[in-house]
Order: C-alpha cells, then structure tokens, then sequence
C-alpha cells in the first residue's frame, strides 16, 4: 500500500493506493476519512495524483460530511425525550418513560419509545437504544437478503448467512470463505433500498470478488438503478447517521 499527497485548494489530502488487478482506476472516501484509490501495477502514478486532483472538490465534500458524523454520535446524544433518531431513512422522535417492569424500545405510530427504570442513564438508554438497532437489522437485512438472493441464484451462487457488526470504513463486505455477508449496524438507518443495493453489492461479490468490468456489468443488469441508491446512501444518509 502506497502513501501519497496531493494539494488541492490550498489544503493537503493525503491518500493511498492499493495495487490491484482492476481494469479502472477507482477512488473511494470512507466514513474514517481515509482516501483509497485502487488500481493495477501498469498505472503510472502521475496519471492517478492527476486523477486525485480532477476528484479534489468531491473528495474534500465527501470528507466534510464525515467529519460532521464523528461528534454527534458521542458528545450530543443525551437519549431525551423529543430527540430524533433514524431509522429506515426517516427521522423518529425519540419517547422516555420510566417503568417498573422490564426495559425495553418499541417503534410505534411514528415515535421510538424507551421504557427504561432510570431515565437519567444515559449509559444504559444508549445501549437499550442500540440493542434495538441491531435487532431491527439482523431482521430487516436478513428480509432484504431473501428479497436480493433469487436475483444472483442462478449464476450458482451459494445463499450466505448475514451477521451484523459496527464497522468504520464501510456498509458491507463479503467474506467468501465463510459464505457470510457481513453488514455494518448503521445500515439499518438507511432506506430499505438502499439495503437492498448494498446486500446485492455483496451477493456479487461471491460471483466476481473484485470491482472488474465483469462485477459493475452484473450490478448494472441486475439492478440498473444501483449508482442512484448509492448516491442517496452515502451523500444524504451518512450525514445523518
């Protein structure tokens, strides 16, 4: 992996390369701010800083959005009544009650109550708060799973099993020697489209397991759309996640 730098607009960006056997020279700003650019060993890297800088004012977008994300999920969380939170790409008031009887979060009528015996932990209402996240995405990923499987099945790929963990630097990622699709627990924030792309993104994968003309050719046809459900997932969701 190669380290490299590049000025654009009177500020630094730093980003590396990783040499791989793709056809295309591909960038990508991941939600830790790291800048990657992978291409093949015939790339000069003349052409790729080149590239970088044509990518400049997206690349310092894209970074200014993951910059917003990182303080909000620690420092301005307080798990009030009145605070809003999302979920399947819509934003829901949050609901504290406090009760005597068994901790729980239940989504109801547009609100996501919280029924917790101390109301002032904000400790233990973010944990109630994303227990309830991750059950709502072990369903609601394996749900998207059964919707996008039946699209790849006939090219003799193997249904996967899911499992769900917070992950820094992407949705999802396909781990073939397991035949499992792993997928990051913030997901479950997204619209249930953008899911989808994302869980047929990795179904690709145990066909092609690269980002090769022959993988974006099966991601085209069997979803046309696929480049717009991105664009949403990571220009409006990120931001609000």
């Amino acid at each position: 992996m190669e380290k490299h730098q590049i000025e654009y607009a009177n500020r630094a960006i730093d980003f590396v390369i990783k040499r791989k056997k793709v056809k295309n020279v591909n960038l990508h700003v991941k939600p830790d701010m790291t800048i990657e650019v992978t291409a093949n060993d015939r790339v000069p890297l003349e052409f790729i800083t080149d590239f970088v800088k044509s990518k400049g004012s997206w690349i310092l977008k894209n970074v200014g959005h993951f910059k917003e994300v990182q303080p909000l999920k620690q420092s301005e969380r307080e798990y009030v009544s009145g605070e809003t939170f999302k979920y399947l790409g819509k934003q829901y008031r949050l609901r504290v009650q406090k009760t005597t009887e068994e901790e729980t979060v239940k989504y109801f009528r547009g609100f996501i109550y919280m029924y917790v015996k101390d109301t002032e932990n904000r400790s233990r209402k973010a944990k109630l708060l994303d227990e309830w996240y991750r059950e709502k995405a072990q369903l609601t990923f394996n749900e998207s799973l059964e919707r996008m499987y039946p699209l790849v099945q006939k090219y003799g790929v193997e249904k996967p099993s899911i499992d769900v963990r917070l992950m820094k630097a992407r949705w999802g990622s396909a781990l073939t020697e397991k035949n499992m699709v792993l997928l990051n627990s913030e997901l479950i924030k997204a619209p249930k489209y953008c899911i989808d792309y994302v869980v047929l993104h990795e179904l690709i994968h145990f066909k092609y397991n690269d980002h090769s003309d022959n993988f974006y050719q099966m991601l085209f046809s069997l979803m046309p759309d696929w480049e717009k459900r991105k664009a949403i997932l990571d220009e409006e969701v990120v931001k609000d996640l």
